[in-house]
């Protein structure tokens, strides 16, 4: 298949990439700065990089229209203003672009938000999926929680904190409770739905086994460590306070902290679907998925990190 891949400098897209090339798919990924994607390593008949701003639908016109599917990996929470507006206006974009290509489908990576009281981040998610379901391309809608592996912004923010802090005076938001995901089950749910019709125009939660606490995240990565941590919750963290704990202790943005925190302070539960039975995916348990990702650090095949993109996007 002929496939566009948007987002491919971002922590999901430059995982995404190999495997799709791998399947022996055709991608073209849409860039806007060509030198952040180093494409040398895969076979040039198989892959195109296309230079192009969103934001800039003119820009689009350099992209080739016999596409047969697209992945929407366009997504931030660290730009400083108003980051929703910015992403509604892409998606508004890319959606009049897409409809006008050959494309039979188009999958988008989103945030769990089956709550009603929603962070900003996830209301501007939510906005973004319902713009991408006004076009007329058939949408996959995949939203995860959480994503665990080497590199990812959950990870790498769990990780400074149980290796800096043998004690941990930590607001009360540690009590939230998700379902984190392997990054290695999410490009098998990304390249699962690729093409199967049952999928169109619908939308699946996609999680892990487990059903976990920050603070039981916290624990458990440290066990995997072999690390004895202490964490005492305290009802006394402000927002603002919480965002500059994180920001101070771990190597995350300031803006990226402070949406994070909005996040956390919410319940983040999937709800529950067959899709990994349909895909036929073996669902990886959050201590397995943490030590898969340290095989990849001691072995520095890291393939992305979070702040990969110039933006500093999450995808």
């Amino acid at each position: 298949m002929k496939i566009l891949l948007t987002g491919a400098t971002g922590y999901i897209g430059k995982r995404l990439l190999p495997v799709l090339l791998e399947m022996g798919h055709h991608v073209t990924c849409v860039v806007r700065d060509k030198e952040r994607l180093d494409v040398k390593a895969f076979k040039a008949e198989m892959v195109d990089v296309v230079e192009a701003d969103l934001m800039k639908p003119e820009t689009l016109s350099h992209v080739p229209k016999d596409i047969e599917a697209a992945y929407y990996l366009v997504h931030s929470m660290s730009k400083k203003g108003n980051f929703s507006d910015t992403e509604l206006q892409s998606a508004r974009n890319f959606i009049k672009f897409i409809d006008t290509t050959k494309a039979a489908q188009l999958i988008y990576l989103s945030g769990i938000i089956n709550e009603k009281e929603l962070s900003k981040h996830l209301e501007s998610r939510k906005a973004v999926e319902n713009t991408l379901k006004e076009g007329k391309t058939p949408l996959t809608v995949l939203r995860a929680g959480i994503i665990i592996g080497s590199g990812s912004a959950s990870f790498e923010i769990i990780r400074d904190l149980v290796e800096k802090l043998p004690v941990m005076v930590a607001p009360k938001w540690l009590k939230t409770r998700c379902q984190p995901v392997a990054i290695r089950n999410v490009i098998e749910f990304l390249t699962g739905v690729l093409n199967k019709e049952e999928t169109y125009h619908k939308h699946f939660d996609i999680y892990g086994p487990d059903l976990l606490n920050y603070k039981e995240m916290l624990e458990q990565f440290a066990e995997v460590r072999k690390l004895r941590r202490k964490i005492i919750i305290v009802p006394v963290f402000s927002p603002k306070l919480s965002s500059y704990w994180l920001y101070f202790v771990t190597s995350t943005s300031y803006p990226l902290a402070r949406n994070l925190v909005e996040s956390m302070k919410i319940d983040v539960i999937p709800e529950k679907n067959d899709l990994h039975e349909l895909l036929n995916i073996e669902l990886i348990p959050y201590k397995e998925a943490i030590s898969m990702a340290f095989e990849k650090i001691e072995q520095n095949l890291v393939l992305s990190s979070w702040n990969d993109s110039g933006n500093n996007r999450i995808f």
